[in-house]
């Protein structure tokens, strides 16, 4: 049973290596579409341009939209059904963007993708968390984040290959493209897999329907309608016939848990080192190419500690990585910002920036993803992992948009030295390391459905 729902829960966990390539090939794309069709414009007297705007922020519009809406399919349609269509969403985006003949419609079909991004952040957690087992959940589920980490990487050495094979003016198109490969691939591979049984049991599926589920999963016939029995008591001693909003009152403490883990996601300063890594190492004195290669050895570092999370995330638990991850954090961002404001070496700054990705693959980066989907009862699961998933987005937006122009600021503490961002950053994670201490539950080891009991306010 086990390697079946290793491989299944694989297949879901690959939508993930679509997010982390999706949202990375962007940048590939980047210069030779600022110069081929001029979008370095100002929109009005503000600060930003329609290239910032349109052609590298468009996706993560459309990741938000995904994960605030991603619920309602996820919900309505099926985990299985809605993963089937995040497939569809990508395979467009990527040919869509390939061959756009103008900045518009490119603009178009980069939020397709990001609707996909945002979307497939909700459907595959919460998918893989309920075919998996109260022993194995956290590290099957994590394999989503292991996923993204790896695309991003791919994408990163798919960019860096095409760049050489083909002329510039063209190079682009191939970057983009080449995601429909994957997306073909992943979209047929999720045919196969089952729909989850306690989705089918949520939406009064008949039995049979159930049984031949449970399966595919792995659990012999003569024992899948033991199963079933075990899943309907557990799953109806903790869910009521009558529909019941997710913001009813019952559940603020799993709304407020989500909310936390996703805001100190972004509060920790993460995608702002990764979308702006370059530009951060050639301003602590390192030329373009060696900042570029020292790119690729803050993804290399990502990958192998998210490795190293994943294995651990079921033996320490979530709230030990989250300890371990808090105090990394901490010490890497303080002694950045102090790089930064002495003047240090930028091999001193790069060994502490690396730091901070490992303290991030191995806490936030392995826990966020498998936290959310489990925290929430099952029948307002989905909707729960949206709420999750929202906030770590719209943040993400924020930070995206907003840091930059301290980057860029010519006034001020900011002047010529990103310092006071890191410093920020690192008081943000003290309040996450309190929040790890007196407020986040450990979930290890514990059965959904217990789960929904322990974090639900009960009626009154």
């Amino acid at each position: 049973m086990d390697k079946r729902i290793f491989r299944i829960s694989l297949t879901a966990a690959l939508a993930g290596f679509l997010f982390g390539f999706d949202t990375v090939v962007i940048s590939g794309a980047n210069q030779p579409i600022k110069e081929i069709w001029d979008t370095n414009w100002f929109l009005g007297d503000s600060i930003f341009t329609f290239h910032g705007i349109f052609i590298m922020s468009m996706a993560l519009w459309g990741t938000v939209l995904g994960s605030l809406f991603g619920g309602i399919p996820t919900d309505r349609l099926g985990r299985k059904k809605t993963l089937f269509w995040i497939g569809v969403l990508y395979f467009a985006s990527a040919l869509g963007s390939a061959f756009a003949p103008e900045p518009f419609s490119f603009s178009l079909f980069r939020f397709i993708g990001g609707v996909g991004v945002g979307a497939s952040s909700v459907a595959a957690p919460v998918y893989i968390s309920e075919i998996s087992t109260a022993q194995t959940r956290g590290r099957l589920t994590a394999m989503y984040q292991f996923n993204i980490v790896f695309g991003i990487l791919i994408a990163f050495i798919s960019n860096y290959l095409i760049g050489i094979i083909f002329d510039e003016n063209i190079a682009w198109r191939w970057m983009l493209g080449i995601e429909g490969l994957p997306a073909l691939i992943y979209t047929i591979m999720v045919f196969k897999i089952p729909n989850s049984p306690r989705w089918l049991l949520m939406k009064n599926h008949a039995d049979a329907i159930v049984i031949e589920s449970i399966t595919l999963l792995g659990i012999a016939k003569d024992k899948a309608s033991v199963h079933l029995e075990q899943i309907k008591v557990a799953l109806f001693d903790t869910t009521e016939k009558k529909k019941e909003s997710l913001f009813s009152g019952k559940y603020n403490k799993p709304l407020m848990l989500a909310f936390l883990i996703a805001f100190f996601n972004q509060l920790s300063g993460i995608n702002f080192v990764l979308y702006y890594a370059p530009e951060i190492l050639e301003r602590a004195g390192l030329a373009s190419g060696e900042s570029l290669f020292s790119s690729i050895s803050i993804g290399v570092i990502n990958l192998i500690f998210t490795f190293v999370g994943i294995s651990l995330i079921d033996k320490l638990g979530r709230k030990q990585l989250m300890y371990i991850g808090s105090i990394g954090y901490i010490v890497s961002l303080a002694m950045v910002g102090w790089c930064f404001y002495s003047g240090a070496s930028s091999v001193l700054l790069l060994t502490f920036i690396l730091i901070f990705i490992a303290s991030h693959a191995i806490g936030q980066g392995a826990v966020i993803w498998v936290f959310i989907s489990e925290i929430f009862p099952n029948k307002v699961r989905s909707y729960g992992q949206s709420w999750g998933t929202g906030t770590h987005w719209v943040f993400a937006a924020l930070i995206t948009l907003l840091t930059p122009t301290f980057l860029d600021a010519e006034i001020g503490i900011f002047k010529d030295n990103p310092w006071p961002i890191f410093i920020f950053f690192a008081v943000m994670m003290v309040l996450q390391l309190l929040w790890v201490i007196f407020m986040m539950p450990e979930t290890k080891g514990i059965s959904l459905e217990e789960l929904g009991k322990l974090l639900s306010r009960k009626k009154e």
